[in-house]
């Protein structure tokens, strides 16, 4: 029987939910308030927890922190429930390393299939990290040169299918620079740039995503909080990896770890050939470089902003107008409706040597 773990500090609601939950055959522990839930959390070693939001003392966000602390109970799948029907709240309580947030007053079939819905993914992750654990010699020692079957698909499909997804509207922020990583991001549609902003606000774009690209691997490599901004350019779908399920299939899956390597590697030579064309490219030699990045993630027209544009190219919105009325009246692209098709790829190369 699976053991449920739920703090709410509301009398009426907390033995209503452990009635709900009891009738669908789990075994239930309630708690008042966050520190006698973190006390419950640690004794009992719950299969779920779950917590409102708004607490005297420790609230919600509290227990989430403590829990993740704890290498005991870190991996408990934790559901927030809240009456605040804020996205903010929303995407904050996700930003710390919640698995789901539901909002108040709730269906029980939408609290049940929440549950239910963490409950086989923790399952199925318990499984999958004990099927991939490194082999070991005789003396017990991993055998970390020994290759595992796997190729990039196998690592896409893993990582990517049955997936919750959320869908994010077009110039919707995913995550801020300073904020500690939760999760990894799949773009399943849409694009996503990264960006920097100045103590004027001008942007500095760093990045741009499109379909098949994963978001926010960088920071979870490196251990550390995000350092840049990321917004969508158009309506997004992100498959969403939580970060304890892809530690775990670095820590199990070699192919994986030489697939994200190989990215960040990359990430970090695009990071230099940026700073280098900022300070040494000519304006036009700015403009073609820009042109170029994008077009090889849009693959068709391009259909971007030129505020967008001028911030990758780190130029002013204006220059960069009058640099593409210059490469249209030389014919090396076409502006249609806004949107920019390039006519003459190398010839916008060999402005670059």
């Amino acid at each position: 029987m699976k053991k449920i773990l739920v703090i709410e500090n509301n009398a009426g609601i907390r033995e209503n939910i452990a009635e709900i939950l009891e009738l669908a055959n789990y075994n239930v522990f309630t708690a008042a308030d966050g520190k006698t839930g973190i006390e419950i959390a640690l004794h009992q070693k719950p299969d779920l927890i779950l917590c409102d939001v708004l607490m005297p003392q420790l609230d919600g966000y509290g227990v989430l922190h403590l829990i993740h602390k704890n290498p005991t109970i870190r991996n408990t799948p934790f559901i927030f429930m809240s009456a605040i029907a804020d996205r903010a709240e929303m995407r904050k309580g996700m930003e710390l390393g919640a698995d789901d947030y539901i909002i108040k007053p709730f269906e029980k079939t939408e609290l049940l299939q929440a549950i239910e819905c963490r409950l086989k993914r923790a399952e199925w992750f318990k499984q999958e990290f004990v099927a991939r654990e490194v082999p070991v010699n005789g003396n017990g020692h991993p055998l970390h040169d020994i290759p595992k079957n796997g190729n990039d698909r196998d690592i896409l499909c893993l990582l990517s299918d049955n997936r919750d997804v959320c869908k994010y509207k077009r110039k919707q922020i995913i995550y801020v620079e300073g904020n500690r990583p939760a999760r990894l991001y799949y773009i399943k549609k849409g694009k996503v740039k990264t960006y920097k902003t100045n103590e004027e606000g001008k942007e500095l774009i760093v990045g741009i995503y499109g379909e098949g690209d994963f978001l926010g691997y960088v920071a979870l490599l490196e251990g550390t909080v995000y350092k840049e901004r990321a917004e969508t350019m158009e309506n997004t779908e992100l498959a969403i990896i939580p970060k304890d399920e892809f530690d775990g299939l670095m820590n199990t899956r070699r192919e994986m770890v030489v697939r994200f390597m190989t990215m960040m590697a990359r990430n970090i030579t695009e990071k230099e050939q940026l700073l280098l064309g900022l300070a040494y490219n000519s304006l036009r030699k700015k403009v073609a470089d820009a042109l170029i990045t994008v077009n090889r993630k849009y693959k068709t027209s391009i259909n971007i902003s030129r505020e967008n544009l001028a911030a990758i190219a780190g130029t002013a919105t204006a220059s960069m107008i009058r640099t593409l009325s210059e490469f249209k009246s030389e014919k090396l692209i076409d502006i249609h409706d806004g949107a920019i098709t390039i006519l003459n790829e190398k010839e916008l190369e060999n402005l670059l040597n």
